[in-house]
């Protein structure tokens, strides 16, 4: 659990939160929520967050993926309560943390561990919508062969036996935006 001001700051929060995110205190508080959670929450939370500061709800719950350390990442589900202070004027959100898995056995964060050419992030992105070879060949102005060799190369990298394995470890490991369609690889991935 962790207590955050009107701007979204970390002003406060309980040992459980410092052990899922595994940072100290004196790092972590005073930063913005999104410093501890992946890029791709950024496109999902505010919404949320806005709907809390303009009182159209009291509490949201989300899926997002949060960082642990500054090497791993996690899923997790987030659970933001509305704070009210005088005159029913809100004054932060408490954040509920709900990991998915034991800190112990969280993934490396792909961000560095994994970078992607633009073309490969576009090969990737035409993988996840469905588009075929010869499709991706003619948009990227690539022979067959290229795309191929380009695919080939992404499943080596992410150790996937086919395209649906590629693109669900790209999702789970946050390549992905994540709420969005078309799927766009996220800036942090791309060299």
């Amino acid at each position: 659990m962790a207590s955050l001001d009107a701007e979204l700051n970390i002003e406060a929060a309980n040992s459980d939160f410092f052990h899922h995110i595994a940072r100290p205190s004196q790092e972590v508080c005073g930063q913005s929520i999104y410093d501890v959670l992946h890029p791709s929450a950024r496109n999902i939370l505010p919404k949320h967050f806005s709907h809390l500061s303009d009182g159209h709800g009291g509490r949201f719950v989300e899926n997002v993926v949060a960082k642990r350390g500054h090497d791993r990442v996690f899923s997790t589900e987030i659970t933001g309560i509305a704070i009210r202070g005088e005159g029913d004027a809100f004054s932060g959100v408490v954040i509920l943390m709900t990991p998915e898995d034991d800190p112990s056995d969280a993934a490396p964060a792909a961000k560095s561990t994994l970078l992607l050419t633009a073309l490969d992030a576009r090969i990737l992105e035409g993988i996840a919508t469905g588009a075929s070879t010869v499709q991706m060949a003619s948009r990227l102005y690539l022979s067959r062969q290229g795309v191929e060799y380009h695919v080939g190369l992404m499943l080596r990298r992410f150790k996937a036996p086919n395209r649906a394995t590629l693109v669900s470890r790209a999702y789970s490991m946050g390549v992905f935006t994540v709420g969005s369609w078309p799927p766009r690889v996220l800036p942090d991935f791309v060299k």
